[in-house]
């Protein structure tokens, strides 16, 4: 059992919140994105002082788990700034960053630990922009980046589209296996003020379709260690 885990069954274990609009709040300059305005992740490069600033502040108030800065570091996304090429780069850099952090703020007691942000992308395998294959082909190379900088779970997160999330749970346990390491794995999906996913599907579908027939019949072996949530979600109407 992983020590993130052996923390998880002792205690309640507190994660950071958002990393976009703490990075708006420092109000990153132009110069900062070195011409790739809007790309936040290439600020785990550019600006690695903002990044580490707010990992910290999130630890100083108590949080035990914060999220690298790479909720778009995926080839699919990173190729819209031309950045495709700096994946893996992107990746180790924005894990060892938080890693830093974390074991600064560590203690015999109390060890503080990374999750590897894994985001949506901005293609929707569903609605045919990207295939299944490609798709999960870019979360194992993002997987694997992560793996290599030293995060302590990999978290699949704010997924729309079923789809989606399968080919990303493909590419993230290709990545272990190849790396030959089992990390903890957190899927999350985010749901509309209708109270369904983006595509329609309900909270029900979502959970039985990849915790139920999903994960045993093409990764019985490993899905044990994943958990399923929900984040970036309005509650349905009426509520």
């Amino acid at each position: 059992m992983t020590e993130f885990l052996q923390t998880v069954k002792e205690r309640v274990v507190v994660c950071d919140g958002a990393m976009g609009t703490n990075i708006q709040f420092r109000n990153p300059g132009v110069d900062d994105f070195w011409g790739k305005e809007g790309c936040n992740e290439l600020l785990v490069l550019s600006r690695p002082d903002i990044i580490k600033d707010i990992h910290a502040s999130f630890f100083k108030v108590g949080c035990d788990v914060v999220e690298t800065n790479t909720f778009g570091s995926t080839r699919v996304v990173l190729a819209e700034y031309e950045l495709q090429d700096k994946t893996a780069e992107l990746n180790i850099a924005a894990a060892r960053l938080a890693k830093e952090v974390a074991q600064q703020f560590s203690t015999a007691g109390r060890p503080r630990f990374v999750a590897g942000s894994m985001g949506p992308t901005t293609k929707l395998p569903s609605l045919g922009h990207v295939t299944f294959d490609n798709m999960a082909a870019a979360y194992e190379e993002q997987a694997a980046a992560l793996i290599d900088g030293g995060v302590d779970v990999l978290l699949v997160e704010t997924s729309q589209d079923l789809l989606q999330a399968k080919a990303a749970l493909v590419g993230v346990f290709d990545a272990m296996q190849k790396a030959g390491k089992r990390l903890p794995v957190t899927v999350q999906v985010t749901l509309e003020a209708t109270g369904t996913m983006l595509l329609g599907t309900e909270i029900g579908a979502a959970v039985t379709a990849p915790v139920g027939q999903f994960w045993n019949c093409v990764m019985p072996k490993h899905a044990k260690g994943v958990v399923f949530r929900l984040n970036a979600s309005l509650p349905p109407p009426g509520r």
